[in-house]
């Protein structure tokens, strides 16, 4: 019965193809009973194998000179199996486009096919950079219009910024050096009242660890502030995991629980320390103290050491403590971690903003844009009777053009709209009540409808821990910002702090820092109809570059600590290493 030919027409490629099946039938028929031909005259396999060479040429069947050379090279049941089998294993590399030699013997086509496994590897990791390079905002159709058109499309700032930032990765690892020894013996013990709300605290705490590591002292847990304007009456331990904050500082200081018995009744030294402290005044100064005393006591802890000018190891040392070794209770992190889940359940993407739309920061600012008389007066009075706030006549308009009034809700609603974040983006408000209620928020309710706030996220149960512990709230408040995939401030308070500065430290995340100066300018500019939306909106993107959004710039220093930012707001660059520069990069 004639053969019917499988092959397609052939062609150049096809026909070099075929070829190559020719050569290998040669050397794998050779080999398969090489046993047997071992016993063939050698004369007669090279005549076998010419005539194999001439057959290859000319396309006609070979003479056979014997039975037996014809069982040694053309063993024809084994000649059809092993020629079907080359077909098909060509025809399945040809379709993966792997340049995979059929040559005789199990440990070539091995070789080819791990070859084929590498090339495949080094396309999947080609694609993975692709990706990463062109981190794309996959909304799983959320923002489709039904047109064909992302209405995010106009923007590439939106939910990601560009990767200027990559070179630089978080470095506070301790070096060799520094490791302190179990048995090191301290000065004395250093206790501190940390003064102010949540994240005021919680910077302050950070900087007593410092503190604690210049003076050569055993910190006690801390107290928090019972008798600020939340009345808060959480201890360290309702709020902080205590445990985890001694357990990761072991290395750089001694932390304790309380006191020993026998040093309470003993006159310790009191004082406040002196805001921004260079570190010779704790090395030296409070050291001496420390010695004489046993006990050194501070009455506060906001702001009370340098930014700039400390050794590295000092800083280092504030970031493994505010980054790694102040972790909330298992209860805050699981209520956060809750309304994450639920604010990502409809939409991909959310937005923190940190409204600081309440009433003690409209009352300390003096800021009155868009409240009533009523409201206005109330706030002035409350300014007047807090004998603390030294500020006392303010006039809220020049104030706001100045840039230095949070904005109201309304300024936010259309700066997000400006920027281009579409209507039905979830906004989980990062603040206390806002002052006026949902009077204050229809304007921002208006434009983005789906806002949130821990309340409105958690059930009643859920609520009912926390309900009467603001600092508590504002913790869980904390994570839900830091996780956030944008993260806007509307004014420079400890939380935007806090939480901007966490932000560049876990991979420089999007953060917004509004340009207050110029965009109350724009804004009135758009209500005048001086200008018009597009006009506006343009303005606004332009006002805001890469420096604004969380990318890495250095802290640098002020004509004065009181106007210089914040370490913990910018942590850059001591607390991360340069990877292009290796002499920058921590080695252990």
């Amino acid at each position: 019965m004639p053969t019917t030919s499988v092959c397609p027409k052939s062609n150049p490629t096809r026909r070099r193809i075929v070829d190559d099946i020719d050569r290998a039938i040669i050397n794998v028929d050779i080999v398969v009973d090489d046993d047997y031909c071992s016993s063939i005259p050698p004369t007669m396999i090279t005549t076998t194998k010419l005539d194999h060479q001439f057959h290859q040429t000319k396309r006609v069947t070979p003479p056979i000179s014997s039975s037996s050379s014809r069982r040694c090279c053309f063993h024809g049941s084994r000649r059809r199996l092993v020629t079907l089998a080359l077909l098909c294993l060509l025809l399945l590399t040809t379709f993966l486009r792997t340049p995979i030699m059929i040559m005789g013997g199990v440990s070539v086509r091995r070789k080819a096919l791990e070859h084929q496994h590498l090339i495949q590897l080094q396309e999947e990791q080609s694609i993975e950079e692709e990706v990463d390079d062109d981190h794309e905002d996959d909304d799983s159709g959320d923002n489709y219009d039904g047109d064909g058109k992302d209405e995010n499309a106009s923007s590439d700032i939106i939910w990601t910024k560009k990767n200027e930032d990559r070179q630089y990765q978080k470095c506070i690892k301790r070096p060799r050096n520094r490791y302190r020894t179990v048995d090191s013996p301290t000065d004395g013990y250093l206790t501190v009242e940390a003064n102010g709300g949540l994240n005021q605290m919680r910077m302050g705490i950070c900087d007593m660890v410092a503190i604690a590591k210049l003076m050569n002292a055993t910190l006690v847990l801390p107290f928090l502030d019972h008798d600020s304007f939340w009345t808060d009456p959480s201890e360290f331990k309702d709020i902080f995991d205590w445990k985890k904050f001694i357990d990761v500082l072991k290395d750089d200081i001694e932390v304790v629980e309380d006191l020993p018995p026998k040093l309470t009744s003993i006159k310790h030294y009191k004082r406040a320390p002196i805001s921004w402290s260079k570190g010779t005044f704790y090395k030296v100064t409070m050291n001496k103290n420390l010695r004489k005393k046993k006990v050194v006591h501070f009455t506060h802890t906001d702001s009370r050491l340098a930014n700039n000018g400390l050794p590295p190891s000092i800083q280092n040392l504030r970031c493994r403590a505010n980054y790694e070794a102040l972790k909330y209770t298992d209860e805050i992190e699981e209520l956060g971690k809750k309304l994450i889940q639920r604010l990502r359940r409809s939409k991909q993407h959310y937005i923190g903003l940190h409204l600081r739309y309440e009433k003690d920061m409209l009352a300390f600012t003096g800021c009155n844009h868009n409240l009533n008389s009523t409201e206005s007066t109330e706030l002035n009075n409350m300014r007047y009777e807090t004998d603390h706030w030294k500020e006392k006549d303010i006039d809220g308009e020049i104030k706001r053009l100045q840039g230095g009034c949070p904005m109201v809700p309304r300024e936010a609603a259309l700066f997000l709209k400006a920027m281009g974040y579409p209507s039905d983006t979830n906004i989980y408000i990062v603040a206390g009540d806002i002052y006026g209620g949902e009077k204050n928020l229809k304007d921002l309710k208006t434009e983005f409808p789906n806002v949130h706030t821990h309340s409105s996220l958690t059930t009643e149960t859920e609520m009912n821990d926390f309900r009467m512990y603001q600092n508590r709230l504002a913790a869980v408040d904390y994570i839900v910002a830091l996780e956030s995939d944008v993260f806007m401030y509307t004014y420079d308070g400890n939380m935007a702090k806090a939480v901007q500065g966490h932000r560049k430290f876990e991979g420089f995340r999007l953060t917004i820092n509004p340009n207050r100066f110029n965009f109350v300018r724009l804004i009135d500019r758009l209500d005048k109809g001086d200008i018009n939306w597009e006009e506006f909106s343009t303005e606004v993107r332009k006002d805001h570059p890469y420096q604004r959004l969380g990318g890495a710039y250095a802290r640098s220093p002020g004509l004065s600590p009181r106007y210089e930012e914040n370490f913990y707001a910018n942590p850059f660059p001591d607390c991360f290493c340069n990877l292009t520069d290796s002499s920058s990069v921590q080695t252990l």
